[in-house]
């Protein structure tokens, strides 16, 4: 609250009479002041309601008329004069330029130490008003935040600065305002969270409104920001207010950040079990809410933080963070999200690609990266190693849908059809294996791998070159053809790497 001219003339003891510049009465008395310069304003802040027995007027009417323009235009509150010493009156040149520029101008029959003594004493009671308003408030807003979290601290906010209130995510989306709603000054507030350092604080003051602006956090990038519109000129108690509102907001984000860092925890080693063949992508869908498919599986070339993972989802990906399924692999991190639904709705729309979160994410984490389709639960296994040999490539972000041959191969083949081949063709080496024991497929695929080489494929399998040789024996002798021939060594690749040649999706 701010002391004017209008309340200084009723403060107790105080006897005043308004001669001129009765438009004025609202200015504001920062402190009265005595002057008897002929030019006091080099001497003057602003606001001071200036006193003088008129020793300083000039003789002429053209200077004392400049003398209440230059004490105007320095933003003082008023000028008061104390007749019968210097002067009997108020010379009218003074009091019709008075009237011109709004500039209240007082007899005063008061001492004018005691004025001083008045003036100082009011704006040291006010200060004690405001702060016990100031605790009163920041009582009022840590019970709304325990009630009722984030909207209780804007609600407390807007209620005690007598202003209007609004909360921005990271990126400067609103997230919650009080009053409901978007208001004409939220595109101010916006423009200034987007053009401010990384933890910072401002005001944009127009005369009419003034916006403060506050980041949330306490250390590395911002967790949001506090728009605050009061009033021009914004009072010292709204600062420590918005201050303490930054705080309790940016707690409260943390707690939020936790729980859900929390969460995203137990699902990613939900998902670590189905990667590793502990579980089944079944009950990955029955212990944890997961989005509905198609899904984009996105693999970095290499681990990051789990911190830095989750605040790059909740930024990149803020609409689809609480379904989204993150884990750290020995081949990077696993992001497996909702796939975004193609732009347009209409005939013109339709075909537009949707954006891809993947490009986003390694991007905003700063790491080359991988990704693949999955239209189920079950493809992901196949969709994580899809994305993570991309990833391991080093160029950026590379989808396996923008890998023209990868692409159409999967379009090439009908996945059932392409499961039952493959079952037929292995089904002879697996049935031999289920009766007698022994590694037939995993070493007749080392061996194809390996080009044929028998040393290269038995040191990867760390047995003796020998015993690979056996093997090999066996499997020409269960499938019934030699591993010689072109056709039926093609059959057996196939067989053995459709899941890795054709993506998912």
């Amino acid at each position: 609250m701010a002391l004017t001219v209008a309340q200084a003339m009723t403060l107790p003891g105080m006897r005043m009479r308004l001669l001129a510049g009765r438009a004025g009465l609202s200015r504001v008395v920062r402190w009265a002041h005595v002057s008897e310069l002929a030019d006091p304003v080099p001497w003057l802040r602003g606001g001071e309601l200036v006193m003088t027995i008129g020793l300083g007027l000039p003789g002429d009417p053209a200077g004392r008329q400049a003398y209440v323009e230059r004490l105007s235009g320095a933003g003082c509150a008023g000028l008061a004069f104390a007749l019968g010493e210097a002067v009997t009156a108020v010379p009218e040149e003074v009091l019709a330029a008075a009237d011109l520029q709004g500039l209240p101008v007082l007899e005063i029959l008061t001492p004018f130490i005691a004025v001083t003594e008045a003036v100082a004493r009011w704006h040291a009671d006010e200060r004690v008003r405001g702060e016990r308003r100031v605790v009163a408030a920041q009582e009022a807003m840590a019970r709304a935040a325990l009630l009722s979290g984030t909207s209780g601290i804007l609600r407390a906010l807007a209620e005690h600065t007598g202003g209007e209130s609004l909360l921005l995510d990271p990126q400067g989306k609103p997230r919650a305002a009080t009053p409901a709603g978007e208001r004409p000054w939220h595109a101010r507030a916006l423009e200034m969270a987007r053009g401010a350092a990384r933890l910072s604080a401002g005001v944009l003051d127009d005369g009419i409104q003034a916006v403060q602006v506050q980041s949330l956090g306490f250390s590395g990038p911002p967790t949001g920001w506090l728009a605050v519109c009061t009033g021009s000129p914004l009072e010292w108690h709204a600062r420590m207010l918005a201050n303490q509102a930054a705080c309790l907001l940016a707690m409260e984000l943390l707690g939020v950040r936790a729980g859900r860092a929390k969460a995203h925890a137990q699902r990613g080693a939900l998902l670590a079990a189905v990667l590793d063949g502990g579980l089944s992508p079944r009950q990955l869908g029955e212990l944890c809410p997961v989005a509905a498919a198609p899904y984009e599986v996105v693999v970095t070339a290499a681990p990051v933080p789990p911190e830095a993972a989750i605040e790059a989802l909740e930024e990149v990906a803020a609409d689809a963070e609480e379904l989204a399924l993150v884990c750290a692999r020995p081949e990077g991190t696993v992001f497996v999200l909702p796939e975004r639904t193609p732009s347009g709705g209409g005939p013109e729309g339709a075909g537009l690609a949707a954006p891809r979160w993947g490009a986003e994410l390694c991007g905003r984490l700063g790491v080359p990266g991988g990704g693949c389709r999955a239209l189920g639960l079950d493809e992901l296994p196949s969709a994580v190693r899809h994305a993570a040999t991309l990833a391991a490539r080093g160029d950026g972000y590379l989808h396996v849908d923008d890998l023209e041959a990868s692409a159409l191969l999967r379009d090439a083949f009908v996945p059932a059809a392409a499961h039952r081949f493959a079952a037929a063709a292995l089904r002879p080496l697996r049935e031999y294996e289920a009766r007698h024991g022994g590694d037939l497929v995993g070493s007749l695929r080392a061996y194809l791998e390996a080009g044929s080489n028998l040393e290269t494929a038995a040191r990867r399998l760390g047995v003796h070159r020998n015993t690979l040789r056996r093997r090999l024996a066996v499997a020409e002798r269960v499938s019934g053809r030699p591993l010689t021939d072109p056709g039926h060594r093609l059959q057996l690749w196939l067989a053995l790497s459709l899941g890795d040649l054709v993506p998912p999706g």
